[in-house]
């Protein structure tokens, strides 16, 4: 995927649970950039809606996608007795708010092969993934399709898997980045087991993880994690990123479909670091340090059964304006997110250039 095909060094990172919007992606777009819409937790329809409406608006967009892990669909026996126990953890939680747990959900693979399908019959410019790798004939029938295909990497070892699958371009994600990581092998730059990282324990920084990258590989990349200003973009474009995909210096503005309470967290000196963290879905992201995450610090692997066992503890939290117990994804430079329009944040990454 040559430059010209990013088109801008500033890309809004796709952003599932209601974040990335097409009213976002279109501010934008207006404002200099490239804004990815997520297929996370949506319904094929849902993101069919989602691709229209961007189209209608006349911004260029991509399309993020999980890919599922066949190792959770279903679990082991060995993780679904964990699984269990966490479940009888979480009854605090859950009647703290008067709700009821769901039994464990152990089948749901995001619809995957259904929004495959849909992004083949009608596709979209660009095509990313997170959590997984595709598979080479998933990647080779979206280009033939017309779509440029990128893959969301932690390490070069990820990134070599990657490129053998023949992706057009890589998303090179340092573990400062805010929200779910993408890491899909394991000792992947994360702290392992249910041990829990802070900002400043994230190893090396997102220039030097990109550098590391581009001597592995040699296609296109984009860093993720950790970038939220000026010199920060300059930082991996000088390291050999071609663009810098950011998501936590967007979620305060006022496009951004992020929950109010989440938008108030992140400017609230109540919450002072971030940490890693399994509590909220069984999948290592990065979230501000709150109740919910002291509270669950040995969370078992399980992702998605964890994100559905406590989602009525995390809507519950947030009809009541609870910001302990709801999932304030944030990358290590959030007390740099400013409110305000889209556009000033972009102008502040492209100062000077």
């Amino acid at each position: 995927m040559p430059y010209d095909l990013v088109g801008t060094p500033v890309i809004a990172a796709p952003m599932a649970g209601g974040t990335s919007t097409p009213a976002f992606v279109e501010a934008v777009h207006r404002a200099s950039g490239l804004g990815f819409l997520a297929a996370g937790y949506k319904s094929v329809g849902a993101m069919q809606a989602d691709i229209r409406a961007t189209r209608a608006s006349g911004a260029r967009f991509g399309m993020n996608v999980f890919v599922p892990d066949p190792a959770q669909l279903p679990p082991p026996a060995s993780v679904l007795a964990e699984l269990e126990d966490y479940r009888l953890q979480l009854l605090a939680d859950a009647r703290r708010y008067g709700v009821e747990l769901p039994q464990l959900r152990l089948d749901d693979d995001d619809q995957w092969q259904a929004k495959i399908e849909a992004l083949l019959a009608d596709p979209v410019e660009l095509v990313s993934f997170a959590f997984g790798l595709p598979g080479p004939d998933v990647v080779a029938a979206l280009q033939r399709a017309g779509s440029a295909v990128l893959a969301t990497v932690t390490t070069a070892a990820e990134a070599l898997q990657a490129a053998d699958q023949g992706v057009d371009a890589l998303v090179v994600q340092h573990a400062s980045a805010g929200g779910h990581s993408g890491a899909f092998l394991p000792a992947s730059g994360l702290q392992a087991g249910g041990s829990q990282a802070s900002g400043s324990e994230a190893a090396g920084t997102t220039a030097e993880l990109v550098a590391q990258v581009r001597s592995a590989v040699g296609l296109p990349l984009v860093a993720a994690g950790g970038i939220m200003d000026a010199a920060g973009l300059d930082a991996v474009l000088r390291a050999g990123a071609v663009a810098a995909q950011l998501g936590t210096a967007f979620l305060r503005t006022d496009e951004a479909g992020t929950r109010r309470l989440h938008k108030d967290a992140l400017a609230d000196p109540h919450f002072s670091r971030t940490r890693l963290t399994r509590a909220f879905t069984g999948r290592q992201a990065r979230s501000l340090e709150n109740e919910f995450v002291r509270d669950h610090p040995e969370a078992p692997v399980g992702y998605p059964a964890i994100h559905h066992l406590t989602a009525p503890i995390r809507a519950a939290a947030a009809a009541a304006g609870d910001a302990e117990r709801l999932n304030l994804w944030a990358g290590t430079g959030w007390q740099q997110a400013q409110a305000g329009p889209v556009a000033d944040v972009v102008r502040g990454l492209l100062a000077g250039r």
